[in-house]
């Protein structure tokens, strides 16, 4: 059957009207040229990266405080608080726990006093911190504005209060790569009280390739499991069939360019073999000094595991390792019950181990490269929870976190809570602007944490305006 001319430009889903639309819209320079094929499959690996700007931080270790440190008690002093202790709170007020929700403002039970030539005022449960005030810039006026532990967490850990997303670690060595050939380039420091709230949704790559995701290192031996081969594989067994296996697994993926899985699994079993020996030299802590074993507080009970995975965390980093995530046990922090007792009793914990890796990485000439991150997920709220048995609830509205090396300014107080501690007021910092913040450090951009996906280009800001929180920074916008 034959088609007039007039009649092939009717059946057309444009017609002459879409036709001449688009010739005018492309001599106007609105029509957009359409995208290139990508001749070549990506590949994936954690060979070191170059920033889009220089970097001031090069690796970071995070100290996640799970739960909610109750920043009333341990950061932000609030003198209207102590004032009208038992009244009535003078507002609204949103409980996680409306059951056990009481109305009367609790004042903090513990002293706070100056420290540091800064000035910074401290809790008396941080006599530690309070030693190297001057190294730390203090953040009173984090945001998350969910009051639920697992979206908070998400938020912070990977951008978005939704889960399935890669998490903070995953999106820096995707970004950055690695700097050590023999060691993972995202390592997690588990709890010997149990894995933290979601478990090992925290350490996840999400839809990054699963080459990105945290190598988790247990607080006791065998700390990486099935790292030994058996005794009779050991030494040449074990180094022929390893040889075999790879040239099996790369016949295998030229058949299938493109499935990251399999690339990841074959780069695991590539990195096991060489971790087995910098592995467990990295993790041999018999190799540091009494004086620094005393100085994590090694040589006490109440210090001693979280002191050895922060000594740990410093020599993974000194070695090489671009992300480090300490987490403490689950919910080890969130008090909403006989806070007079339990918080004072994880203070005790971490309060040394975490001052020692500061003082510890400056005393090593690393700390302006490394940056030191200490915060959970949410602080608390201003009143009593719970009238028997004293404790706060939830309350990720005003919080408080602190940041040290890395190009962040030291010896600073930023932001603040209003006159009861319950919400951010000033210099409020959003999960996202922490994120854009965390990026500019590293000499990363938007861009650089950005995959590609069938759905779409996801990435760590996720369309959310972060903001660089350019006040807390040694160098300012060029």
């Amino acid at each position: 059957m034959s088609h007039t001319r007039r009649h092939f430009l009717q059946q057309q889903a444009f017609g002459l009207s879409g036709i001449a639309l688009a010739w005018l819209m492309k001599q106007d320079g609105l029509l957009a040229a359409p995208p290139k094929p990508t001749l070549e499959r990506p590949t994936y690996d954690l060979r070191p990266k170059t920033p889009t700007h220089p970097p001031q931080a090069k690796a970071m270790i995070s100290m996640f405080m799970q739960g909610g440190p109750s920043h009333h008690d341990l950061f932000d002093p609030k003198p209207e608080l102590q004032k009208r202790h038992l009244e009535s709170f003078p507002g609204d007020i949103k409980y996680d726990n409306a059951a056990e929700a009481s109305a009367k403002l609790f004042a903090s039970p513990w002293k706070f006093s100056k420290h540091g030539e800064c000035g910074m005022d401290l809790s008396e449960l941080l006599p530690n911190l309070g030693g190297v005030a001057d190294d730390i810039c203090l953040i009173r006026s984090m945001h998350t504005g969910v009051n639920n532990h697992g979206q908070s967490i998400n938020a912070l850990n990977t951008g978005r209060i939704t889960g399935g997303r890669p998490a903070l670690g995953s999106w820096m060595t995707y970004g950055l790569g690695n700097e050590s050939d023999n060691l993972p380039a995202f390592v997690v420091l588990t709890d010997p009280g149990g894995l933290p709230v979601l478990g090992v949704e925290n350490w996840q790559s999400g839809f990054l390739p699963s080459l990105y995701q945290g190598t988790v290192v247990r607080p006791q031996e065998p700390r990486i499991l099935n790292l030994d081969p058996p005794p009779e594989f050991a030494g040449q067994p074990q180094s022929r069939m390893l040889d075999y296996l790879e040239k099996l697994n790369r016949k295998h993926l030229e058949s299938k360019p493109g499935e990251h899985d399999l690339s990841a699994r074959i780069q695991s079993y590539e990195l096991a073999a060489r971790m087995q020996v910098a592995a467990k030299e990295a993790l041999d802590l018999s190799q540091e000094s009494e004086a620094t074993h005393r100085m994590y507080g090694l040589d006490v009970k109440e210090t001693a595991d979280y002191g050895s995975r922060c000594l740990i965390a410093r020599r993974l980093v000194e070695r090489g390792v671009r992300f480090v995530q300490i987490h403490t046990g689950n919910q080890t922090w969130d008090h909403h019950g006989g806070i007079e007792k339990g918080l004072p009793t994880v203070c005790k914990r971490t309060d040394q181990p975490a001052a020692a890796l500061v003082a510890d990485l400056k005393a090593r000439g690393m700390l302006d490269s490394t940056l030191v991150h200490w915060g959970g997920e949410m602080g608390r709220l201003p009143v009593i929870q719970n009238e028997k048995n004293i404790g706060r609830d939830h309350n990720t509205y005003g919080f408080s976190m602190w940041l040290a090396g890395g190009g962040v300014k030291p010896g600073l107080v930023y932001g603040a809570t209003d006159a009861f501690g319950h919400k951010a007021v000033e210099n409020v910092v959003n999960h996202f602007d922490y994120h854009a913040t965390l990026m500019h450090l590293f000499g990363l951009s938007p861009e650089q944490l950005s995959f590609e996906r069938p759905t779409g280009a996801g990435s760590l800001l996720d369309g959310q305006e972060g903001k660089i929180v350019w006040d807390i920074l040694k160098q300012g916008p060029s």
